[in-house]
């Protein structure tokens, strides 16, 4: 059983024409299994968290709430996934059975998708920070500092958080490699259907570019069920709650400020207690993987 199915064009060439659909169920049961080995090693093996740095006496005083998400970031977090959702139903749903003309709906939630990416890639450029949701060096050195200290070795204990911890960091790296694929290929693949964006021209590529083209989006599509699971089961952990909450209600307690982050890894503006407050370097937030 390959992992690609092929057929012949009218020209006798062999092409690639689509990933193999049972790939959806690889893809699912990655998903469960994740979810079952965090949640064993959380419950049975974890340690209490232990951090090197803990300034939080010398930390000036906080609002109660804590602002991290304007209502801008939050929207956009809740549009992206409400078409991420639609996309993954209507493009996996026919394949295990469930037909309906889901064509129209899928090609419209794809540019939903797409709209809602170009504005965050400008909103985060000019108006967040933009390096703040990328690993920098002391990730890697506390991500080192982890790995040596669950297996047992000297290591001393890793640093608080910065506004994003490295999970965080990663999730979203891989979000972006899988989520720009489908949006790549989704774009041209709409050239074979008609919409209201461009004339239909499925000619405007060859037939092993098309077949290509459909096997990257597939791969980068299944890989979305599998993360988007992942995602969906960090944000309902108890612990991960008051992040979640913050994509909601655009704040934090300032209790779990002061024991998860560094102030200064993270300096928080503490002009406003509003969750709308705009410090554009320090309180607006990546809508792809906060609750992760």
């Amino acid at each position: 059983m390959g992992l690609l199915e092929w057929a012949t064009s009218p020209w006798g060439q062999t092409v690639p024409i689509h990933i193999a659909w049972f790939l959806i169920w690889v893809s699912v049961i990655a998903g469960l299994l994740f979810l079952i080995l965090h949640a064993i090693y959380v419950m049975y093996f974890a340690k209490p968290k232990e951090f090197a740095n803990d300034a939080s006496s010398a930390v000036p005083a906080l609002p109660k709430h804590v602002p991290r998400h304007s209502l801008v970031a939050r929207l956009f977090h809740w549009i992206m996934a409400a078409s991420m959702f639609t996309l993954l139903f209507t493009a996996f749903l026919p394949k295990v059975g469930i037909q309906f003309n889901w064509v129209t709906y899928h090609w419209i939630a794809g540019a939903v998708l797409t709209v809602s990416i170009l504005f965050h890639v400008i909103h985060a450029s000019f108006w967040l920070d933009f390096w703040s949701i990328w690993p920098d060096k002391i990730d890697l050195e506390d991500a080192w500092r982890r790995v040596r200290r669950f297996f047992g070795m000297p290591a001393p204990p890793p640093r608080k958080f910065a506004k994003y911890p490295l999970e965080n960091k990663l999730f979203h790296g891989v979000i972006i490699v899988c989520g720009l694929s489908v949006i790549f290929t989704g774009v041209f693949m709409m050239f074979r259907v008609r919409t209201i964006f461009f004339p239909r021209n499925p000619y405007l590529f060859t037939d092993m570019t098309w077949g290509l083209m459909y096997v990257l989006h597939g791969l980068a599509g299944v890989g979305l069920i599998a993360l988007v699971m992942m995602h969906v089961y960090m944000g309902l952990r108890p612990e991960k709650l008051p992040i979640t909450k913050s994509m909601i209600f655009g704040w934090m307690d300032r209790d779990f400020v002061l024991q998860e982050h560094d102030p200064e890894r993270w300096v928080i503006d503490t002009s406003s207690s509003s969750p709308s407050a705009s410090a554009p370097h320090t309180v607006e937030g990546r809508g792809l993987t906060d609750a992760g």
